[in-house]
């Protein structure tokens, strides 16, 4: 049994409360300390680090909001008397009947789009910065298990009022797995519940958005932070202050360019939270459907297997990933065969294997030129789009530059970055759209939604694949031995 620490009895009552709870429960006030008041963080952190205590905040919204509206829904699709599936019917009655019910939905849907900007945004930073390269590579992949968990809660949460574009929605994503040889049918089947989207799968999403995804989802936020505390936070000049200079006026062992995040970060991030709820609950309160990019107008109508909609669409936050897919075509099929035939030559001219390792390869790319003249376009097109997202896994070890931060690479390479933001933002806005050409001039008829896509899509992966290479190369800058520091002026 643990020594007790003893107090005087004189002490103030706040003091005896501390040290009665510390003397009963240690772990806790050890876990405070390792990670918060005792974790050193580097001095120099920027606005791009803000993102990662928003993505907290967000998720603390969409649990405390998701159980309060789960007191009231109904996950059926049996209609009532007026015909309106029970599903659809119960968030109208949160929406009119239930006191805030309103204010509380309008959260949670906000909060689901605020979850997606706060995660890009806090990708994108680490992706500036090399937060993903050695020793925090797990750190990163933990972050993108976080992603693709978000991903999977998004779409099945956006099924649940069952509106128009909610049953459609399923109807399409869920039909994607069909294409997917030998086991497709079987496992569209049983993702659905049914032969059709109904009450079954419902149910099934029900049952995944508010246990089964969520407690994934905490577990790799818990060890997405366990992993980042121990190895310590990167920062924009991508220098370890481990292996700087130790000993600060906090503690002699504590990294010199090292500050405690708590207080000093906590106090820091409440300028951030302050501004972000600021918008969050104007949007909220005056533009809760954002002109339909964060709620469509159609999933305000009920479900009707009868009636389809003119477009369908998903949420703004899938768009890029379904532009992907829709762009991979029988012409975006043949690119890729030019491209696998293009690399095999390449590599068979540029690289000094041995004649049985070219063999090999030769080999390889024939079987895979097969495979992408024998199956279907659409289930290369569900390869793509699953494919956009795994490549974010393997970006540790694709990245070959000899240094971390954006600060100090080649100017060009910032262009490139810049290029890649386009081409995704630009993706994001084509899947939006109806497919089709982009310009009614009957000159241009060419220049198509599947066609910029496809371009778009082969920058994309091209950012990504060609990294190995392209991420050598240019004059770079040598990084400061300590981070780079300029207290504010008092």
């Amino acid at each position: 049994m643990a020594q007790f620490k003893e107090i005087a009895a004189n002490a103030p009552l706040g003091a005896k409360v501390e040290n009665w709870f510390h003397n009963r429960f240690p772990t806790a006030f050890d876990a405070y300390a390792k990670h918060m008041s005792q974790y050193y963080a580097p001095k120099n952190f920027n606005f791009w680090y803000y993102f990662g205590v928003l993505s907290l905040l967000v998720l603390v919204i969409q649990i405390v909001t998701g159980i309060l509206l789960v007191m009231h829904y109904q996950p059926d699709a049996t209609p009532n008397a007026a015909g309106v599936p029970a599903a659809f019917a119960s968030v109208e009655y949160i929406m009119r009947d239930v006191p805030a019910g309103w204010f509380i939905r309008y959260m949670h849907s906000t909060g689901a789009s605020a979850f997606f900007i706060v995660v890009y945004l806090h990708m994108f930073r680490g992706l500036l910065y090399g937060s993903y390269r050695k020793p925090r590579e797990l750190v990163w992949l933990f972050g993108c298990g976080v992603f693709l968990c978000l991903m999977a809660e998004a779409f099945m949460g956006y099924i649940l009022p069952f509106g128009q574009m909610s049953y459609w929605g399923a109807s399409v994503i869920v039909s994607l797995f069909d294409a997917i040889p030998f086991i497709g049918p079987d496992l569209s089947l049983f993702i659905r519940g049914d032969y059709v989207v109904s009450g079954a799968t419902l149910s099934r999403f029900f049952s995944f958005h508010v246990i089964a995804v969520p407690l994934v989802l905490l577990g790799l936020v818990v060890a997405h932070l366990l992993a980042l505390h121990d190895v310590g936070s990167n920062n924009p000049d991508g220098v370890e202050i481990k292996e700087g200079p130790k000993g600060n006026r906090w503690s002699p062992d504590a990294p010199t360019d090292g500050i405690p995040f708590h207080p000093y970060y906590t106090i820091h991030d409440i300028l951030g939270v302050c501004v972000f709820l600021i918008i969050y609950f104007a949007i909220v309160f005056f533009a809760p459907t954002a002109g339909g990019y964060f709620l469509e107008p159609n999933n305000f109508i009920p479900a009707d297997p009868m009636v389809t909609p003119q477009h369908i669409a998903p949420v703004w936050y899938f768009t890029a990933f379904y532009a992907m897919l829709r762009a991979t075509n029988d012409m975006m099929v043949n690119v890729l065969m030019v491209i696998l035939a293009l690399g095999t030559v390449w590599a068979l001219l540029r690289t000094k294997w041995p004649a049985k390792g070219k063999i090999a390869l030769v080999v390889v790319a024939l079987a895979l030129g097969f495979l992408l003249k024998h199956f279907d376009a659409k289930f290369w097109g569900v390869v793509v789009m699953g494919g956009a997202v795994v490549t974010l896994f393997c970006l540790p070890w694709l990245d070959c530059s000899p240094v971390k931060s954006i600060r100090y690479r080649p100017g060009w390479h910032k262009w490139l970055y810049a290029l890649f933001v386009v081409a995704f933002l630009i993706l994001m806005y084509l899947g939006v759209i109806l497919p089709g050409p982009l310009s009614p001039n009957p000159s241009l008829s060419w220049l198509t939604n599947e066609f910029v896509s496809m371009i778009l899509t082969l920058i994309y992966f091209a950012f990504f694949w060609l990294m190995p290479w392209w991420s050598r190369l240019g004059q770079f800058k040598q990084p400061p031995t300590r981070v780079t520091f300029k207290p504010h002026a008092h």
